[in-house]
C-alpha cells in the first residue's frame, strides 16, 4: 500500500503494555479460542467464554488517543485514518455524518465493553463501546498460519472490522442482536454469515476508495483476496476438522467471502452490499 501521503488517524487507544496480567488460556484453551474466533462465533460469546476459562486482569489507567510512534501502530492508524476519509465522504453523500470508531491496540488481553478479550480470538469490534480491538500480533498468524501475507491483507482485516462500524451506524448490528436467543442457531448462523458477507463486502467499498486515492500497489488486492480465502469458514474447518459442515458456517465459505469483497471492491457503493436482501450469496 501507498500510505505516505495518508494522514494517520489519532482515534487510536495504545494500550500495549500496560500490565496486563493473565491466568493463561493453556495451549488447550488457546487453540479452542482460535478456532472459535476464526470459525465466527458471535464476538461477545467467545470474549465471554474467554472471560470465563482465564483469570484476566488489567491494571486500569486512562489511555489518551493518538498515534502510536512505532512502526506497525503507525502503519495501522494510517489504514484507519483512511477508511475514516473514505466513510466520511460516503455518509456525506447520503446526507449524514460518520461516526468513525476507536481502535485499540493491546497486547495479550484486554477489557472491554463486551467483556474480557484474548489475542488468541483475533481482532473484534465491539458494538457496545464502537471500538475495534487488534492484537498486532495476529498479523504473524495471518502471514505464517494462514499464509495471507501482506500489508494490504493486514488492513483488509481492519476494514472489515470497521465494516462492522457501519453496521452499527447504519442499523444492520440489531439484526443479530434481535436474533440472538429467539431464532434456532441454524437461522442465527445463517444470519451470521449474511452480516459478515455485509463486512466483507463495506471492506471491499473501502478498498475501492482506497484506489482512487492512489493507495493501492500492484498485487495489493490479491493479498486482500488471499486473505478472505484462508479465513473463509469452509477452509478453516477443513484444517481444523478435516471436513466441512455448511449449516454451521457463521463467516461463510472462501468463495462467498471474494465474492462479496469484490463486490464492493469494483462498485464503490454501499447499496451493493445488500447480503440481507440477497436471493444467493
Amino acid at each position: 500500500m501507498e500510505l505516505g501521503n495518508q494522514r494517520a488517524s489519532g482515534n487510536v487507544e495504545d494500550r500495549r503494555g500496560m500490565g496486563v496480567a493473565a491466568g493463561g488460556l493453556g495451549v488447550g484453551g488457546i487453540v479452542v479460542a482460535v478456532i472459535a474466533y476464526f470459525l465466527g462465533f458471535d464476538p461477545g460469546t467467545a470474549i465471554n467464554v474467554g472471560q470465563q476459562v482465564s483469570n484476566v486482569t488489567q491494571h486500569e489507567r486512562p489511555v489518551a488517543k493518538g498515534t502510536p510512534n512505532d512502526q506497525m501502530g503507525e502503519f495501522v492508524a494510517r489504514v484507519l485514518g483512511s477508511t475514516e476519509d473514505a466513510w466520511s465522504k460516503i455518509f456525506a453523500q447520503s446526507g449524514s455524518e460518520y461516526r468513525p470508531p476507536t481502535l485499540v491496540l493491546y497486547d495479550g488481553a484486554v477489557r472491554s465493553a463486551c467483556g474480557m478479550g484474548q489475542s488468541a480470538m483475533g481482532p473484534f469490534y465491539c458494538p457496545n463501546d464502537e471500538k475495534l480491538y487488534v492484537d498486532l500480533s495476529f498479523y504473524r498468524d495471518l502471514q505464517s498460519r494462514f499464509r495471507a501475507p501482506g500489508d494490504f491483507a493486514q488492513a483488509y482485516v481492519i476494514a472489515h472490522e470497521v465494516g462492522h462500524h457501519v453496521q452499527k451506524l447504519t442499523g444492520s448490528f440489531k439484526r443479530l442482536e434481535q436474533a440472538r436467543g429467539r431464532v434456532a442457531q441454524a437461522e442465527y448462523n445463517r444470519l451470521s454469515v449474511r452480516m459478515e458477507l455485509q463486512a466483507d463486502c463495506y471492506a471491499g467499498v473501502w478498498g475501492y476508495h482506497a484506489g482512487a486515492m492512489k493507495q493501492l500497489s500492484p498485487g495489493d488486492i490479491e493479498e486482500a483476496l488471499n486473505a478472505a480465502t484462508a479465513i473463509g469458514d469452509d477452509r478453516l474447518q477443513q484444517q481444523t476438522q478435516g471436513r466441512v459442515v455448511p449449516e454451521s458456517f457463521t463467516h461463510g465459505s472462501s468463495a462467498q467471502r471474494v465474492r462479496w469483497f469484490k463486490r464492493g471492491m469494483e462498485s464503490g457503493q454501499p447499496k451493493s452490499c445488500d447480503t440481507f436482501n440477497a436471493a444467493s450469496l
